[in-house]
């Protein structure tokens, strides 16, 4: 009797122990930018190899933490949401891919690479960011874009594209999928971009 009492006095300590030990913190979310353009209009393919340099971003926007706005001029992120990397960085990949999928060039590579390009891009991220001031909330989606022929140090052109998606949900995961219909559209107008400057190479 003796040891069964202290058995269920021992029970009951783990159980109290347990019962008062701290919650696990809240893990984050973590979301990635994920687009395609959308298929267009054949382009003519030029026999160019194209560089896309690693795209920049503004103060504020050079985090994985996601931003949104509340007010004009107030930038503020979300405390348990977050990119998988800065915006930036996932930006990279999706741009070249979306410029070697137009067929306008003979290659397209990621920088720092090892081909002998007579393209560049270059690109800036001026904004990401869901604005809850409107109903339901928008993400506003800024990129900014120069095209160089390399060999000449010459701009062929450059240009800001903004979009703007409404967000299915007025949450982070609803600013997710907003941004990266925003992106596919961004990515449809970059790549004719692209393919419109290159005719002034000389």
């Amino acid at each position: 009797m003796i040891r069964a009492a202290a058995g269920v006095a021992i029970a009951a300590l783990l159980a109290a122990c347990t019962a008062i030990q701290p919650p696990e913190p809240d893990r984050a979310s973590l979301y990635v930018l994920e687009a395609t353009s959308a298929a267009g209009a054949p382009r003519p393919r030029r026999e160019l190899v194209l560089e896309v340099s690693a795209p920049r971003a503004r103060a504020g926007f050079d985090t994985p933490l996601m931003a949104y706005v509340e007010r004009p001029n107030a930038l503020e992120y979300f405390a348990r949401n977050r990119w998988a990397d800065t915006p930036a960085r996932m930006l990279a990949p999706l741009l070249a891919q979306s410029l070697e999928r137009s067929g306008g060039f003979r290659a397209v590579v990621q920088a720092p690479g090892g081909a002998i390009a007579a393209l560049r891009l270059d690109t800036e991220l001026v904004r990401l960011q869901q604005d809850f001031g409107v109903r339901p909330s928008r993400v506003r989606l800024t990129l900014r874009a120069q095209l160089i022929e390399v060999a000449a140090g010459r701009v062929l052109a450059s240009e800001e594209f903004d979009e703007s998606e409404a967000a299915p949900s007025d949450d982070p995961y609803g600013g997710v999928i907003a941004a990266n219909r925003a992106l596919e559209r961004l990515l449809g107008r970059l790549g004719d971009f692209c393919a419109d400057a290159a005719g002034g190479v000389r």
